[in-house]
């Protein structure tokens, strides 16, 4: 069986991390089927190699393609800080409703940690992916449209903001908390895991990540009852679903990693979240995930572009490939992710792995991007 898969090299590090994980990725499928199931990976354009070919960062084109595509996956894209065009990743989320960011963290052996025991770091971040401040509502201290905004609040709302700040809005809504904690909970009892923590700092924002807090309870008691419990009164058997503050949860997360399954947050919690349980596990390197609306489910590597090592072979592939592999599961063709988890595996536990890697290991030894993932397609088996 053919399968048509839509990729996005990336900017900086993105080609090659790329170019080395195509060659275990079909490696995986063949082995694992056979030459039964392949993909026939389609190129679309978009960031720096958009740029040069077309002129634009992101062509109508690539858009066009993605709004009827069911599997795309892509490398990292460049976002300047504090100038320059809004983010091409946030664009992408929005314009295709992209709405769950799903990034799962597991420990894997060899790597060292932080933490006493990151064997027992295995959660799933649900980050909602279109709406909170990353829907961009914001104005340049001193602009027109922030002078015009300070003035409302201050004259017909009455509220005291200084005339000279910048300013940026916060929209979240009952829909689009819905969708992604619903989701959360389905996954959590598809897969057999026992919680669901709400993430949210309704202690302060009441209104916006409070609501968040309720909208969850009241898709887990109108939605999930028969498979939901809360945590005041557990159930045998049910998923809990349970809240907790964001800035407590970074704490909780550190000390005690196994009362913790999956989390629901918000998107900037989310954010923060993911990218601090991945520094508990080995680093971005080794973080993949999906970005998913209803109909797309749009994989990528989680880290930066990383320009400073950029075309120097240098680059850790594992984000790529692990999510590869997370996208090889949604397909149906698990035996090819396993393998590939097996692989990972096996190379971590040689010690003969990229730079980032081999400053968190003992005795290890560092080969290039390309190296390590010939490694990886000579562990597939």
């Amino acid at each position: 069986m053919q399968h048509s898969v839509f990729f996005i090299e990336g900017d900086g590090i993105g080609p090659e991390i790329w170019k080395a994980a195509r060659p275990v990725l079909d490696a995986a499928l063949d082995k694992a089927y056979g030459g039964n199931h392949q993909v026939d990976w389609q190129e679309l354009l978009a960031g720096e190699k958009a740029l040069r070919e077309t002129g634009e960062l992101l062509p109508a084109a690539t858009l066009e393609a993605l709004k009827s595509a069911a599997l795309a996956i892509k490398g990292p894209l460049g976002t300047p800080v504090g100038k320059g065009f809004r983010s091409l990743n946030v664009t992408l989320r929005q314009t295709l409703d992209l709405y769950a960011c799903i990034r799962p963290i597991r420990y894997f052996p060899g790597i060292a940690s932080p933490l006493k025991h990151p064997e027992y770091v295995d959660m799933v971040i649900f980050r909602e992916n279109t709406e909170d401040l990353y829907l961009g509502i914001e104005y340049k201290s001193g602009s027109p449209e922030a002078k015009k905004l300070l003035a409302f609040l201050r004259d017909s709302m009455g509220v005291a903001v200084s005339q000279e700040a910048g300013i940026g809005l916060k929209p979240m809504t009952e829909k689009g908390t819905k969708r992604l904690v619903r989701k959360a909970i389905a996954f959590a009892r598809d897969r057999g895991r026992g919680s669901v923590t709400l993430m949210h700092k309704g202690n302060i924002m009441k209104f916006t990540e409070g609501a968040f807090r309720e909208w969850g309870y009241e898709v887990a008691r109108e939605e999930f009852a028969a498979v939901c419990c809360t945590e005041d009164a557990p159930e045998a058997g049910k998923v809990v679903v349970k809240d907790r503050i964001a800035d407590a949860l970074f704490q909780e997360v550190l000390l005690h990693p196994r009362d913790y399954s999956v989390i629901a947050t918000p998107n900037l919690n989310g954010d923060y979240i993911s990218d601090a349980l991945a520094a508990q596990v080995g680093g971005l390197g080794m973080a993949p995930g999906v970005n998913m609306s209803d109909s797309l489910a749009f994989f990528e590597a989680t880290h930066g572009t990383a320009p400073a090592i950029a075309g120097k072979d240098k680059a850790n592939p594992c984000s790529f490939i692990l999510s590869a592999a997370m996208m090889f599961e949604h397909m149906g063709l698990p035996e090819a992710a396993a393998m590939i988890h097996r692989a990972v595996n096996k190379v971590l536990a040689d010690k003969t792995v990229t730079g980032d890697l081999a400053g968190q290991m003992e005795n290890a030894v560092t080969v290039g991007c390309e190296r390590f993932a010939e490694l990886l397609g000579e562990a597939l088996g």
